[in-house]
Parts: structure tokens; sequence; C-alpha cells
């Protein structure tokens, strides 16, 4: 009996991750701070760029204003402390109005023997002001540079020389805001798409994970099944598709239950099966010696046949082991084995069905004799079951078996006159249990059939044909033949 059909190693299954940034949820939130950061870095970096173009624009319209006032006293010097504190409450070190025809200084103090650099607030590129930016940050703060811009909107143009630190530490302010704000940003955006997403894919990941892992515990039981969610989209699908691959499983599951007690009784009563057959053979044996001409007759029969049953008794453990015996392959003649087959079937005129056997005697097969004997056999059994069971209306009852060989392939075709096979039967063929033509049959001849041919190298198919009947056709091919083994064959 088998109590648990759940596999050796079920109790190592994986379990749910512990920890919330273990989990999806966790990543999923840490993914999207990391996303909306970089975005914030892309935005940030053109942002701090026009942000020091807007600073030296207001610096260069606050030193304008007092510029134009002292430009309008014609022939006038200030003094020089009103230049210092002028300049002072600028942030310059110079101021000067260019025109066309002449240039005006309105004010110097301690003018630097150098200018580190120059920028025109009229005319600039993007890419230029972004470097500008980046340069200012990580190299500005003790550097003298030179600015100048128009002057309202006249032809003449402000400058102004002044050092860099000031704006850079407007600039590393502003980065700071920046920052602060980003994380914020993201920080309350993550959040919001974390409970949107938890909600719509993580819940039901984790729903779709925990009916695994309770199925994985006691999938035989009817209660562990999913139920599934409705709606169309992937997960809904995928939790209806679970659900059904759960039930499939379960039935799957009942029916190796099942088959593995089968097996355990068939081999029990295999086991006594075989001692019944020991003891019939050796009183099989001595009929040979019997005088009688009809006992001599049926004697070879039943000797093979009980030969044949006690061949298989052996190989039924063989076979719940679920592969059958190597076939040991040689030539033989193949009408002889039919013959036996329809010998075995008892098959004659009398009961209305005609046995034909269109083979011709010089057609050979490699194959295992006692393997191709069952192949045959179990299919031609199936045809006669069908025969006796089907009415037909004065029709022949007719099974027909041919061969062919064509070069190294030989072809048997099993025809009958029957029923046909059923529908159901079809979409099952050749397998156990669910491919019987009729009520109260396993299917099993059909797969061990199959199962045989493939062992051979061959193939076995249910063809199609216009009339009414089953035709079952079987290609054997020959084994290869070593080089070695031919050349020494044709020296001999």
């Amino acid at each position: 009996m088998v109590e648990d059909a759940r596999p050796a190693n079920a109790s190592a299954a994986p379990r749910a991750a512990v920890g919330f940034l273990g989990g999806l949820s966790g990543k999923l939130l840490l993914l999207t701070v990391a996303f909306v950061m970089l975005a914030e870095v892309l935005i940030f970096v053109p942002s701090v760029a026009n942000m020091r173009i807007r600073w030296l624009q207001d610096r260069l319209n606050t030193v304008a204003a007092a510029a134009v006032v002292v430009d309008g006293l014609q022939n006038v010097e200030l003094p020089r402390a009103v230049q210092r504190e002028t300049l002072m409450a600028t942030g310059t070190k110079a101021i000067v109005i260019r025109r066309k025809d002449a240039s005006r200084m309105i004010a110097s103090v301690d003018m630097p023997p150098a200018i580190d650099g120059e920028y025109d607030i009229a005319n600039f590129t993007a890419l230029g002001a972004i470097r500008d930016a980046f340069d200012t940050l990580i190299f500005g703060g003790n550097r003298v540079v030179r600015v100048y811009g128009p002057l309202g909107e006249g032809e003449a143009t402000i400058e102004l020389v002044m050092k860099d630190a000031k704006l850079r530490t407007a600039m590393l302010v502003y980065s700071r805001n920046v920052f602060l704000l980003s994380i914020v940003i993201s920080l309350i955006t993550a959040a919001l798409i974390f409970l949107a997403i938890n909600r719509m894919l993580i819940l039901p990941i984790r729903r779709l994970t925990k009916s695994m892992q309770e199925f994985s515990d006691e999938p035989s039981s009817p209660e562990r099944v999913l139920v599934p969610p409705k709606g169309k989209d992937e997960l809904a699908v995928a939790g209806q598709h679970l659900a059904s691959m759960q039930r499939e499983l379960q039935r799957t599951l009942k029916q190796q239950k099942s088959l593995a007690e089968l097996g355990l009784a068939v081999s029990k009563i295999n086991h006594d099966m075989r001692n019944i057959l020991s003891s019939a053979q050796l009183i099989s044996d001595r009929l040979a010696d019997v005088d009688d001409p009809v006992v001599k007759r049926f004697a070879p029969t039943l000797l093979r046949t009980i030969d044949r049953a006690v061949g298989y008794t052996r190989e039924v453990l063989s076979y719940g082991r679920t592969t059958e015996a190597e076939p040991h392959r040689r030539f033989l003649a193949l009408r002889p084995l039919v013959e036996d087959v329809a010998e075995l079937l008892a098959v004659d005129r009398q009961d209305g069905i005609d046995f034909e056997i269109q083979i011709r005697d010089d057609i050979e097969v490699d194959a295992d004799s006692e393997q191709l004997f069952r192949i045959v056999h179990n299919i031609c059994r199936n045809a006669v079951e069908a025969l006796a069971n089907y009415k037909l209306d004065g029709s022949e009852r007719r099974i027909s078996v041919s061969a062919l060989r064509t070069g190294s392939v030989v072809t048997i075709s099993i025809d009958d006159t029957g029923p046909g096979m059923p529908a159901k039967a079809r979409e099952n063929l050749f397998a156990a249990f669910r491919g019987s033509a009729r009520s109260g049959g396993t299917g099993l001849g059909l797969a061990i059939a199959r199962e045989l041919v493939l062992a051979h190298g061959g193939t076995i198919a249910l063809v199609e044909k216009p009339t009414p009947g089953t035709l079952f056709r079987i290609e054997l091919p020959d084994r290869p033949v070593r080089l070695d083994a031919f050349r020494a064959k044709g020296r001999s």
C-alpha cells in the first residue's frame, strides 16, 4: 500500500524568503528609490547649470543698476571709499561699462593680476553651461572670473570682475536643497508605487506562492488546490493555470497510487501463477511421450504456449521496473511466427473470422522472436476481440497480416474489417489504461507493443484507410552492420 505520493525530498522544498529587504517587496522599494534618485540626478544636472546662469544674471543686474547712476555723472570719479563700498555691496572687484567708442571704469579695487575665466551671460550653450557649472562646483571657490552681459536695451555691455567663492557657496546650498528634496520625493513616490504594486502584484504572488507551498505539503488534499482568482490579467491567468495544474497533478498522483497498488497485486499473482505454470510445464512435458496422434499434434503448440507464459511471468517484474528487456535480435522467418500467432489465437472459419497471412516464405526480419511474437499477438488479439463483438450485415470478417521488405526495413501491416478505433481511443493511442477501444479493456496491449517496437528502433502507427476497420503498420529496420564483421564474413 502506498501511503504518500510525495517525493522523498519534499521536506527540502524551498520556503518563502524571510525579511522585508530580502523579499520582493523590499527589493521593489529600494529599486523605486534608486530609480527616482537617478531621475533626480538627470534633472539636477541642467537645473544647477541654469541656477548658476540666473545667479550671475542677478549679480549683473544689481551691478548695472549702480553703474547706470554713476555713469550718468559725466567726468565725475567716485571717491575710493565710495568705490570700495560699492564693490563690497555688489561682491565684485571691478565694474566696467563698455560701449562701441569707449569704456568707463566705474569702480575698481585690488585688481588681480590674472583672470581665471570669462563668462558671457548673453551667449552660451547648454553643454557649455553644464560644463562651467560643474567646473565651478568642483574646482571653484578661490578663482577670479570676468562676467559680462548686455546693459539694458542698448548696445552697451556691463562687465564685472569677481571671485567665484559666493557663487560656489550658493551652488552648494542649491545642490544640498535639491538632494534633500529628491530624497523626500523619492520616498513619497516609492511609497505610493510600493502600495499600488504591493496590492496589484506582490499580494497575488504571495497567494500563489503560499498555495504552492501548501500543495507541496499535502498534494493529495483537494482543499490544497488554489481557488483561481477572477480576471483576465497575467496573474489571474497564472492562478487559473496553477489551479488547473494542481488538479491535473492530483489526478496523476491518484492514478500513480492506483498503478502502484495494482503493480503490487500483479506481482503477488505473478508469483503464484509462475508456480502453477511450472507445474503445468512439467506435466505437459510428459504429453510428448504419449502415442496418441491427437496429443502428438497439439502437444508442441501446448508446450510452446506454456513456455511463453512462463517467460511472460518472468518479465512481469522487469515491466514493473518500467523497462522491457533488451531485444536479443537475429534474422528469423516472419511467416512461421505469424502462423504461431494465428494458431495460438485459435482463429478459424467456424468462428466466422478469416485470418489471412500474405507473407512470402523468404521474408526475414531482424528482431527478437519472443518480443516480435508479443507485438503481433497483441495487435491481432485486439482485432479478434473487435471482430467477435462486432455485428456485420453479411460483410466478411477478416484479419490480414502482410509484410514487405524495402532495403533494410521490413514493413508489417495488420489489417482488419472491424468497427475501427473510436475517437477516445485514438486520442490516447498507446497510452496504458486510457487507450482501450473496448469497455473493460486496459490498453496495455498497444502500450506494450509500442514499447517493444521502439526497443527495436522501429515505428508503429495507426493508418487511416477508406474502408471500415483498423490498420496498424509496423516498420522494423535491420541493425547496422559493422564493417569488420562484414569483411570477416566475406573472407570466410
